[in-house]
């Protein structure tokens, strides 16, 4: 891939994980004012798959690959990441959380390597190693660890699980469909956990929250999706590490969290770990 190409690729990704942090945000900010997060995870699923179905471009013929159980389990892998993302913003730093999360890439190497026969290489797995320690910065275990930190700890598990299923289905399902497939589950799912008869009482600001919530995801995931079809996922994955960079503006601009020490050289070991990796597969590209 040519230098231009790469920058833009980057610029899209960038775009995407930004408008996903522009969604959580939101979504922090909604479980700040006492809603529920699984009900907030409920309207993203709902609404995103509401705003999306006309261009997913489902047909009937596709209704029978929703019995695929690799279609099923990646779906619930995703609603549990994202429920618990959320349940961890409740409580924890927006910046934080996120570091938390890239655990996922490492689970997803690990689930890879044992379960779909994936060779290893020395430099990933030295890069990701880099990248876990600063995971463990962010997190502290043993030392000023909290609950919300383990919430955010088991959403980026999720997620790895649901990058390692994705895998598996990538080249017999069409992205569109992936992406449709994953909302209409979730919705589904989460539907009893929306429908309560403890409905909060959303106000017109809590209302936009909900929307910017739902569409903020949507439109990140849409993007990527769009990222993924001009590149393959392991050039993709790297970039999605400038996340952490979306996060730690808007954690200051929004809710004046600024990183401690430790988080602070964790963020920065895992942009390192992300970096890393992606110059080590530009620089495999060019020996091929």
């Amino acid at each position: 891939m040519r230098s231009y190409d790469l920058l833009r690729l980057a610029l899209l990704v960038f775009a995407a994980v930004t408008f996903v942090v522009i969604g959580d945000t939101s979504g922090k900010l909604l479980t700040g004012a006492g809603i529920d997060p699984l009900f907030v995870a409920w309207t993203r699923f709902a609404l995103a798959a509401l705003v999306l179905l006309p261009f997913s471009s489902l047909s009937l013929k596709e209704l029978p690959y929703f019995k695929d159980w690799r279609i099923l389990l990646r779906a619930l892998f995703v609603v549990g990441g994202i429920s618990l993302i959320l349940t961890a913003l409740k409580t924890e730093p927006i910046a934080n959380v996120f570091g938390a999360f890239f655990v996922g890439p490492i689970v997803s190497y690990i689930l890879a390597v044992l379960f779909l026969k994936e060779r290893p290489s020395i430099s990933r797995t030295v890069l990701l190693a880099i990248g876990f320690a600063g995971v463990m910065l962010v997190v502290k275990p043993g030392f000023g660890a909290t609950p919300g930190m383990f919430f955010a700890l088991a959403a980026g598990t999720c997620y790895g699980a649901y990058l390692a299923m994705t895998r598996t289905v990538a080249s017999t399902y069409r992205p569109r469909f992936l992406l449709i497939s994953q909302l209409l589950i979730g919705a589904i799912v989460l539907t009893p956990f929306g429908l309560r008869l403890d409905l909060p009482d959303l106000d017109i600001s809590l209302s936009l929250l909900v929307l910017l919530s739902a569409f903020g995801s949507a439109a990140g995931n849409y993007m990527l999706v769009l990222a993924n079809r001009q590149a393959e996922a392991s050039l993709i994955a790297p970039l999605v590490y400038t996340q952490l960079i979306s996060a730690t503006v808007f954690g200051v601009l929004v809710f004046g969290d600024w990183p401690d020490l430790f988080s602070l050289a964790g963020l920065v070991l895992i942009l390192f770990s992300g970096f890393g990796s992606l110059l080590a597969h530009h620089r495999a590209k060019k020996v091929a």
